[in-house]
């Protein structure tokens, strides 16, 4: 296999307070990072990232990836089709995803991949390779079908990671039958189940532990609501100055004291084109017709990664009929009194500094589709933020909960594999 080197020269994706212009289009980023100092420029940052995040022992690699992880792709749905288009364009990525999971079989998994109607269409030569494998740009991707992952050929073809898309298997023991058909690592692209460890780049991931075999990079909603939640906690608790280190690397917060959240979210392939038998009755009812109320468990699972705020944070979703982009709208009551302008300058300055990449701040009248393709995890719409009676923080921040998200599983994969133990 190559050697190949994580370049920090030339970042391609920088957030800034100017708004979200930069962001839009169908542009991929270079792989995005994060840091717990502040004061740190970009170069630093990146350069902290790639060195196994300061750990020199246990047998992680640093700074150069010797080879490329062998990545494999289990469900080629909205997600993995995402995850394969943000992948495909990095440069110098550490991972080589050379295997696909798909029981629509080839022509199928081609023809989707290059042709959708939300993303348009694929700027890559794509095309099916006999009747198991195709080919992006002359690289070719074996297909493979079955629904039971105990029985896929992980082994055989050296699978490092697996990037669990399908929904179903986001549990140790779904996810684990990955491991037992030879994968090595297993990465949950959804809230996993039980006790599996979930990380948030920006928030939470630089404490990324390369011992555990399954990981969960949460839902679409946490890795838009964790960062910008983080930023308020941290900077506006009465007792900032007072912050220090605890033994698990967070930080001691006491800025939020609780909140509630609302995601007014697109439809996705769980719900119903027309009215039709669903576990949730009000999923059941026709999507494209419907504001439809519905769970989340976004808000509570932010205490995954910030466990400060375990029992603070709540939340529901309506579901609407646009095929793509959300936007969370957040309630809270911190513990400083504190105005919109202050509020806003502290996401600013966060989009800059510690969550570049992840966190943007808008300052133009958008609407959803202005943020379809954004690169980041979450744009903070400046003109909505609110301030009632001094401590009660209104925020709104757009996410666009397929390429967005996906382009954060490249990142978390990216970071297991620059940490491969």
């Amino acid at each position: 296999m190559v050697s190949v080197t994580v370049s920090v020269a030339k970042p391609t994706l920088q957030a800034n307070a100017k708004g979200f212009a930069e962001f839009s289009g169908l542009r991929n980023s270079a792989s995005l990072t994060f840091a717990r100092k502040t004061s740190d420029d970009f170069q630093s940052v990146i350069a902290f990232q790639t060195s196994a995040l300061g750990i020199n022992n246990g047998g992680h690699r640093k700074g150069v990836v010797e080879a490329k992880l062998k990545v494999a792709i289990n469900g080629f749905g909205r997600i993995g089709r995402n995850f394969l288009r943000c992948w495909h364009g990095r440069k110098d990525s550490p991972l080589d995803v050379i295997a696909i999971n798909d029981t629509g079989g080839v022509k199928q998994a081609s023809h989707l991949l290059k042709y959708d109607s939300t993303l348009g269409i694929f700027e890559a030569d794509v095309k099916p390779v006999g009747d198991n494998a195709i080919s992006v740009d002359g690289k070719v991707i074996k297909v493979v079908s079955d629904r039971n992952p105990v029985n896929l050929p992980w082994k055989d073809l050296g699978i490092d990671l697996v990037i669990e898309g399908t929904g179903v298997f986001v549990d140790r023991d779904g996810a684990g039958k990955h491991i037992q058909a030879g994968a090595k690592k297993v990465l949950i692209t959804a809230p996993g189940k039980g006790d599996i460890p979930t990380y948030v780049v920006g928030v939470n991931a630089d404490i990324y532990n390369p011992d555990e075999p399954i990981i969960s990079n949460a839902s679409c909603t946490t890795n838009c609501l964790a960062p910008f939640v983080k930023v308020l906690d941290q900077k506006f608790g009465n007792s900032f100055d007072q912050i220090v280190p605890v033994p698990t690397n967070f930080l001691v917060c006491l800025g939020i004291i609780k909140g509630t959240m609302t995601t007014t979210h697109s439809y996705t392939g769980d719900q119903r084109l027309l009215d039709a038998s669903h576990r949730d009755l009000r999923r059941a009812r026709a999507a494209a017709l419907n504001i439809v109320p519905t769970s989340t468990g976004a808000a509570k699972a932010v205490a995954l990664v910030l466990p400060t705020l375990k029992g603070k944070l709540n939340g529901i979703a309506l579901r609407v009929p646009t095929p793509n982009v959300s936007v969370v709208d957040l309630v809270v009551q911190v513990s400083k009194k504190t105005f919109a302008e202050e509020v806003n300058a502290a996401f600013r300055e966060s989009a800059e500094k510690e969550l570049k990449g992840i966190l943007s701040v808008c300052d133009e009248p958008l609407v959803s589709v202005d943020f379809r393709c954004s690169d980041v995890s979450s744009t903070v719409d400046a003109s909505l933020t609110m301030v009632m009676g001094d401590d009660m923080v209104k925020v709104i921040a757009w996410y666009d909960n397929e390429w967005g998200y996906s382009q954060r599983v490249v990142d978390l994969a990216d970071i297991v594999a620059n940490n491969w133990k």
